[in-house]
């Protein structure tokens, strides 16, 4: 393997890693493992909890690197991955839905009378712009 190569996939692997980083403390930071932990009344099981975060990580991961194929007799496999997809998605929905509350009150504390209309306007125009470059670009096929 050449050093070209090696350091191209050392590149990824720190650059996945970060990503991952990023995305668990986004979920972290929105509330919706504390909140989790707090509607159970499990908090003397933190442990069990980080521990599943990290399995899930990477577990998920390892799925969508391998691309390994669910076998026809497994149906349940697929019944238990989709309740917990959708337990999983509802608690992020509502963790961000809480979370947008929060623009009122930032506004009203850094004051801001006029101009937050444009914020979510500039937001919603890079976000677009960004995936229009990233499809056009064909980074998406």
């Amino acid at each position: 393997m050449s050093l070209k190569l090696m350091a191209l996939a050392v590149f990824g692997l720190c650059a996945g890693g970060i990503i991952a980083a990023g995305v668990f403390a986004f979920l972290a930071i929105i509330g919706v493992f504390p909140r989790l932990i707090g509607k159970t009344k499990t908090r003397n099981h933190i442990l069990l909890y980080e521990t599943f975060i990290i399995l899930g990580g990477a577990l998920g991961n390892a799925a969508d690197l391998f691309e390994f194929s669910v076998p026809l007799g497994s149906s349940w496999i697929l019944g238990v991955f989709g309740v917990s997809v959708g337990i999983f998605v509802g608690c992020l929905v509502m963790s961000l839905a809480e979370t947008l509350k929060t623009i009122p009150v930032i506004s009203r504390r850094i004051h801001l009378a006029v101009g937050l209309q444009y914020i979510i306007f500039s937001i919603g125009i890079g976000k677009m712009l960004g995936s229009l470059l990233y499809f056009s670009a064909g980074m998406g096929a």
